[in-house]
């Protein structure tokens, strides 16, 4: 355990005051929610407008009320659009509202999940001051936790899912009478079902335990200590838990519950389990907007630091964006941020792309490689947890940002091609090689603006991706992302 002559709290406070703009250099401002045309970002526009009809039939098929979506690249908002409605219904049989509340593009949303990414920066700031190592036993901080033999759980364990506890509680604590700290007690008490580092399970359980530990480090509750380090500092002024009811009529409602007599949830946390410990917990908990959540993302893109506002150090940056679980494959995990997650993110889906989900229907998915953001709000959960997932709703948005990218010219459809060529999606490393050198005659064409050479050299692309597919050289996904996305390029020069 590491000695401190002063509480954590205090040296991070004294470090704000008096360096507000301590390391790196400022970095292009995405606050302002000003969107740009696409290619000034070497974006193709087409892809992001397809993204509405995606959208609007996910809309049409129930399977959200409402979503915001927000695309940025290289600190430039590229689209940042609302869908739908807010508040639709007043109950889980879908009777409409007399005055159903339409979704703007400042909405704010239960981001679920998502909150998990504010705790893991939290614990990461007590890092960077030294108040504990990652690799500690989380008993040293929070003694009582060591009880039913939980002594070897270290902190890194709690971050990256692998401690051994079960996804949930044993038993529900939004049914149990208490307070917070006792439930808090309850859930510190919980045994494992797994020896630590043993597996990967992921658990609202490490993310409560975590919440305590800021609080036991810092002396302060997780709320105050996010909005006086994370939140205030990089002016999110939409981000926050318990929102205050006059803030009602700009959030996202989200489900009806009759088993905590709360009616439709609206300004309140969806997560029974957060709900009952009072609105803050290390899961659950946090509202915010999509372009407050841009600005949190462009933090993570500059390795902590916002237009000179350091929140993370660039050595506690590269500790969130390792994978940590080499041991269980497909479960990549950095410090809170999920990494390489094909299923959400798509086309986006690197070594070093993070990202994370939320139960009510949010994801955000941060490519360092490409520089760009994508994030998806919606209220799936309005006003029932049981529709449709969002997941296919998610890979789109995923999917259209890449496609935007690699289809701006042949430059991008080679980073395309090497992206897959590194998941393995040729069966000859030669076919990627092919493919590879006819993109590179293409931009040759592309550079000398020769517009029937690039389509004529574009077709044969094509033909060649067909050819690849026959042979069963490549798969149906693969085939399908390379011609559409040649598609694009073609209609981009036509």
């Amino acid at each position: 355990m590491k000695k401190r002559l002063l509480t954590v709290t205090t040296i991070i406070m004294t470090i704000t005051l008096l360096f507000p703009h301590a390391g790196g250099i400022s970095n292009a401002s995405i606050a302002e929610s000003i969107v740009v045309e696409a290619d000034r970002v070497q974006m193709l526009q087409q892809p992001l407008d397809d993204l509405d009809d995606e959208i609007e039939e996910a809309l049409a098929d129930r399977v959200m009320p409402g979503a915001v979506v927000l695309i940025a690249r290289d600190g430039e908002i590229v689209k940042h659009q609302a869908y739908g409605y807010a508040a639709r219904y007043t109950d889980d049989q879908f009777t409409e509202m007399d005055e159903p509340v339409s979704m703007q593009e400042d909405t704010i949303f239960d981001v679920a999940s998502i909150s998990k990414l504010f705790t893991a920066t939290a614990i990461m700031q007590l890092w960077d001051q030294g108040a504990f190592e990652l690799d500690d036993p989380v008993y040293w901080y929070i003694p009582e936790f060591a009880a039913q033999g939980k002594e070897d759980v270290t902190i890194r364990h709690l971050l990256t899912h692998t401690s051994g506890f079960r996804p949930s509680t044993t038993e529900p604590i939004h049914e149990m009478e208490g307070t917070r700290e006792e439930l808090l007690d309850f859930v510190l008490n919980e045994p494992l079902q797994n020896p630590p580092g043993t597996a990967y399970v992921y658990s609202d359980v490490d993310y409560i335990t975590l919440g305590v530990l800021i609080e036991r480090v810092s002396g302060e509750r997780q709320d105050d200590f996010v909005r006086e380090f994370i939140t205030e500092p990089l002016n999110m002024s939409d981000t926050m838990y318990d929102p205050s009811a006059d803030l009602q009529h700009r959030i996202a409602a989200t489900e009806y519950q009759p088993w905590t007599n709360r009616g439709i949830v609206w300004g309140s946390v969806h997560d029974e389990k957060a709900w009952a410990l009072d609105g803050v917990a290390g899961h659950a908990g946090v509202f915010s907007s999509a372009s407050d959540l841009a600005v949190f993302a462009e933090m993570m893109l500059n390795k902590g630091n916002y237009e000179g506002t350091q929140i993370l150090t660039e050595e506690a940056f590269e500790q969130i964006n390792t994978n940590w679980n080499e041991a269980f494959p497909g479960q990549d995990q950095g410090i809170g941020w999920e990494l390489n997650q094909e299923w959400y993110m798509d086309d986006l889906a690197e070594f070093n792309t993070m990202g994370h989900t939320g139960y009510t229907g949010t994801s955000i998915v941060v490519s360092p490689n490409k520089e760009s953001v994508t994030i998806l709000l919606t209220n799936r959960v309005h006003p029932t947890r049981n529709t449709v997932s969002t997941n296919t709703i998610r890979r789109k948005a995923a999917e259209k940002t890449a496609d935007s990218i690699h289809a701006w010219n042949a430059a991008g459809m080679r980073m395309m091609v090497e992206r897959l060529d590194t998941r393995g999606a040729f069966e000859l490393g030669s076919d990627a090689r092919a493919l590879q050198l006819h993109l590179t005659a293409i931009e040759q064409y592309e550079n000398k603006g020769d517009q029937a050479k690039v389509v004529k050299h574009l077709e044969g692309f094509q033909q060649l991706v067909d050819y690849l597919f026959i042979q069963e050289g490549i798969d149906d996904a693969t085939h399908d992302d390379l011609q559409r996305t040649t598609d694009y390029l073609i209609e981009k020069w036509q």
